[in-house]
This record gives C-alpha cells, sequence and structure tokens, in this order.
C-alpha cells in the first residue's frame, strides 16, 4: 500500500481535481487502484499518471470523456487511432469555418452600427425550411400586394375537395420577376395542407424542396418591406452568401387573420447558398 498515492496526491501530480477523478472512476476511463473497503478512500499507482496524462491530451483535442473511453479501450491500435483523430480534425475544421462565419457577421455588425439605422432593428437569420406539402396557384396580379386576389380563387376552389388546412398552415407568396415592378407581377401563392389531392383547374398540390433561406421577421404593416428587404440584401452580400432562389414572404399573422396591421407578422425569405 506505501506505494500508492492518495487521491489528493495523485490529483496535484495528474493536475486533474479529485471531483474529476471520482467522476473518471464513475465513467471506467481511470479506475484506482485500489479502493479501500472501510474508508472508501481510493489510491492510485504512480504507472497511472501516464494514463492521466493521455486523457488529459484527448481532451485537449476536445474528444468527450464518452470518446475518450472508446479511444483508450483500443488505444495501441495505431489504425484505429488514427481514426479516431482524423474524425476529430475533420469536426475541428467545420468547426472553424462556422466560428470564422460567425467572426465574419460580428465584424459586419460592428461596421455597420452608426452607419446603418436598419441594420440591427431587422435581425436577420440563416435557417432550415423543412418540405412541405402545399396547394399552389401561380398568376399575374395586376399590382403589388394586390395576392389577396389569388387566395381568394385558390379558397374557392379547394373548398370542392374538402381540403384540410396544416397547423401551421404558412401561407405563402413567391415573387417571380426578376426586377421591381409596380404592375402584371407573376406570383405563386402556396399553403400547406394535410393529406393528398387531385390538381384542379388552376391548383396544383405539389411537395416543396427543403431549402436553406436568410430570413427575417417583421411585426406590423408592409410599409417596413423595403427596409428590411434591403437589410437582408445586406446581410447577404456583407457574409458571402449566393441568392439561389426566387423571394418569398410567409405571413404569419396576415389580414385575413388580423385587422390591425400592428399585429401582423410577416417573414421575409430568400433561398441562399454558400
Amino acid at each position: 500500500m506505501s506505494q500508492l498515492l492518495k487521491i489528493g496526491d495523485f490529483s496535484q501530480l495528474s493536475r486533474i481535481s479529485i471531483r474529476m477523478l471520482r467522476y473518471y472512476d464513475e465513467l471506467g476511463i481511470l479506475i484506482p487502484e485500489h479502493i479501500n473497503k472501510e474508508s472508501g478512500y481510493r489510491y492510485y499507482s504512480p504507472q497511472q499518471l501516464s494514463l492521466a496524462f493521455r486523457i488529459q491530451a484527448l481532451k485537449d483535442m476536445q474528444f468527450s470523456l464518452e470518446t475518450i473511453r472508446d479511444i483508450l479501450k483500443t488505444y495501441d491500435n495505431i489504425d484505429n487511432l488514427k481514426r479516431y483523430l482524423l474524425l476529430r480534425y475533420d469536426e475541428m475544421k467545420i468547426e472553424v469555418i462556422e466560428k470564422q462565419g460567425k467572426l465574419k457577421l460580428l465584424e459586419s455588425v460592428i461596421n455597420r452600427i452608426g452607419k446603418d439605422c436598419n441594420y440591427m432593428k431587422y435581425n436577420v437569420v440563416i435557417k432550415e425550411l423543412p418540405s412541405r406539402y402545399v396547394a399552389s396557384l401561380r398568376g399575374i396580379l395586376p399590382g403589388n400586394q394586390q395576392d389577396g386576389l389569388l387566395w381568394d380563387k385558390l379558397s374557392k376552389q379547394i373548398e370542392t375537395q374538402n381540403v384540410e388546412y396544416a397547423l401551421p398552415c404558412y401561407p405563402v407568396t413567391i415573387y417571380y420577376d426578376e426586377g421591381y415592378k409596380e404592375k402584371d407581377l407573376d406570383v405563386e401563392i402556396q399553403i400547406t395542407v394535410n393529406g393528398k389531392y387531385v390538381d384542379m383547374e388552376d391548383v396544383r398540390f405539389i411537395t416543396t424542396e427543403p431549402m436553406t433561406v436568410a430570413s427575417v421577421i417583421i411585426n406590423g404593416s408592409y410599409e417596413q418591406l423595403p427596409e428590411a428587404n434591403e437589410a437582408v440584401a445586406k446581410y447577404i452580400s456583407d457574409n458571402e452568401f449566393t441568392i439561389s432562389g426566387h423571394m418569398f414572404n410567409i405571413y404569419h399573422v396576415n389580414p385575413g387573420m388580423e385587422a390591425n396591421p400592428e399585429n401582423w407578422v410577416t417573414e421575409i425569405c430568400y433561398p441562399v447558398t454558400k
């Protein structure tokens, strides 16, 4: 027993706290050489210091304790060890790229503060939109903010099939024109539905593709749309994204649900890629 180290002494030599040594024992990655059955005191051999240092080295490489436990089981297998190291290397490269993107975002916000009063008013995020099964209707509108004409047409046609709206139903308006237009707008509307249905005279039932979008939320009237679109455009440019599809709006709370414009909630979305 004299050549064994008390847990406090082993803690000092290994630079691992007593609390963590006990936790390592529970996980089975660094088990004491001896535990006194009467007192419960833990004792370690000097030879276990190399194992302690090995664990710390793997922790410094940001391996989880669960993964470290698996690595230690076959540590002497060079091929297996190399496989773990390569996997962690690839993971860390991805983490570095993600952190660089966040640093670039922070830098762009810092540079714009004081120069662009709308930049922090509209908080743009990158998000994934899942696939949806929707009722879709595309048409030409005589002017801006007249998509209610298409919504009335869609509603009347799908009534004949007793279509069930999903909850939430995500009413969407997609704008296909390349530049800004005040009349004859090429627009598609979509609403998410449950079940499967047969295409109708003007309405198609389609499954949308999942996509990555730059998105911003507007609370209130549609008068904010130009400013919010500008904020999204600047974000996309500053963070080196590329617009990969047609922009669209999701009307979470719209005039058909709420008469007061102050309560409207609109989400502007631009499909993007890096």
